[in-house]
């Protein structure tokens, strides 16, 4: 018998000041059995720091290879942003880079083999892809921490990172990196 999603619930109070974004997340995720606890603190993030108007979680997650792990689509259903977590391949990227008119990236590990890697392939519009990866050891304090529910407040601001749970505060730092 296959192993069902664990549902989890956060209710994040975001103050991006990078961006202007002062929003109160209320938000449910399904995490696949297969994945880690540092992928699902990733994902919830990289939501986080890219949070607009029309943006979701896909409705096929992991299990589904024509979908990114985020979107963003606007108004009209078109969509408009791509959100990688992980270390996609080079053909998903150009596919990305295709569908959608911008394309983020989280990594989960260690990107310079991924990068090198990269290096030569053929992506679509490469210069434009972001990569932006959040501090390992923030991930792996807040993954530490994980509960089937949570709240916290979540502060962007010159690319730092400060979360307050509770009595604890984490901060870290996000770093956007040059695919090619």
């Amino acid at each position: 018998m296959a192993l069902g999603a664990t549902i989890y619930v956060f209710t994040i109070r975001l103050s991006h000041v990078d961006r202007g974004v002062y929003e109160t997340l209320d938000l449910r995720m399904a995490r696949h059995p297969s994945e880690s606890p540092e992928y699902l603190v990733t994902r919830l993030l990289a939501y986080c720091l890219e949070h607009t108007e029309g943006i979701a979680f896909s409705k096929g997650g992991l299990s589904d290879p024509d979908e990114p792990a985020i979107m963003v689509r606007d108004l009209t259903g078109a969509l408009q942003g791509w959100i990688e977590i992980g270390l996609p391949e080079a053909a998903r990227l150009h596919k990305a880079a295709k569908a959608a008119g911008r394309v983020a990236v989280y990594p989960t590990r260690d990107v310079t083999p991924w990068l090198a890697r990269l290096a030569g392939e053929r992506i679509h519009r490469a210069e434009h892809i972001e990569v932006q990866v959040i501090e390992p050891a923030l991930i792996a304090s807040l993954a530490s921490k994980l509960e089937r529910r949570m709240q916290f407040d979540l502060s962007v601001s010159e690319g730092m990172l400060y979360l307050s749970l509770g009595e604890d505060t984490l901060s870290g730092a996000v770093e956007r990196v040059a695919l090619l």
